[in-house]
């Protein structure tokens, strides 16, 4: 359990951690409460998996901004290392200070100093380890499935210990463990050990009821009547066989894109006039657009 001075700040219950996402107008379930409200008090790393869009990267984003700590991301991508993602030693500095080094007759002085914090470029992972003013940070690791599976070996000491070991430098351990959230969008399985390591939890689509809410304060411009209409349009989509269905990032978009366009209920040509902004692909595009839009849309009307 993290000291007082640790968890000072950090909600108490599952409630006052629902009441946390909801001050960041983030709408949690309470099983998604009770594991982010675990890995805080615990100080576990998070691993978050679900659909593409459906609000795991903003839940970093929020605990960052309601715990008022410095938000770290790591951005995974095919072929990162530990150059991109935990250090780098500053190559050039250290050859400029060799060359004034031997020009001075200090070469031998000048020897035992390279390899110190002063010539060592900190990537996101060393640089959530170290000392933060405002408490630890939240170290987003961003679509860990897009990196290579050797790249989560280099996690491993990260996510058990809180430390990285810089074999030219020693080992640096954080004081105060960052909150680390981790992200999938399962392209590919996450390795059983970096699994071990983690709270886990899966990530649904709202539900009608949350989704409503969720739209209400990310586009409080639009009406009842249009919000309700929207959220049953999008979840029928989300049982059609698309290539990639609307998250809720694509809810806000589409909600945000019809307020600025003044619509006050839904009609074909809406719709059809607005799918960029709710579908990404081409192929689900023209599936949807004309007679099946209509169809649905009708049949949202109908139950209505």
């Amino acid at each position: 359990m993290a000291d007082s001075a640790d968890n000072a700040n950090l909600p108490e219950s599952v409630e006052q951690t629902a009441d946390l996402l909801q001050s960041g107008d983030y709408v949690a379930g309470r099983d998604l409460a009770t594991v982010v409200f675990l890995a805080l008090r615990m100080r576990r790393p998070l691993l978050l998996e679900g659909e593409a869009g459906v609000g795991k990267t903003e839940i970093a984003k929020v605990l960052a901004k309601t715990l008022t700590r410095e938000l770290i991301r790591l951005q995974c991508f095919e072929g990162l290392d530990l150059a991109g993602a935990a250090y780098e030693w500053d190559y050039p500095r250290q050859m400029v200070a060799i060359r004034l080094a031997e020009a001075t007759g200090r070469a031998k002085e000048v020897s035992g100093t390279l390899y110190s914090r002063d010539y060592l470029i900190a990537r996101p992972l060393l640089a959530a380890l170290e000392r933060h003013e405002g408490g630890p940070p939240v170290l987003l690791i961003d679509e860990i499935d897009r990196a290579d599976e050797p790249f989560e070996a280099f996690l491993l000491e990260i996510l058990s210990d809180f430390q990285l070991s810089i074999p030219e430098y020693g080992t640096v351990r954080a004081e105060q463990p960052p909150i680390v959230v981790i992200t999938s969008n399962r392209t590919r399985e996450v390795h059983d050990a970096l699994r071990r390591r983690c709270l886990y939890h899966w990530v649904e689509y709202p539900s009608h009821e949350d989704e409503a809410r969720i739209v209400a304060l990310k586009a409080p411009g639009i009406g009842a009547e249009l919000r309700g209409q929207l959220v049953a349009f999008i979840h029928s989509l989300r049982e059609q066989e698309l290539y990639k269905a609307p998250g809720v990032a694509e809810t806000i978009d589409w909600a945000n894109a019809l307020t600025q366009l003044d619509v006050v209920a839904l009609t074909p040509e809406i719709v059809n006039d607005t799918l960029g902004s709710l579908l990404k692909y081409q192929d689900d595009i023209a599936r949807l657009r004309g007679s099946e839009a209509a169809r649905l849309l009708a049949e949202i009307q109908n139950a209505a």
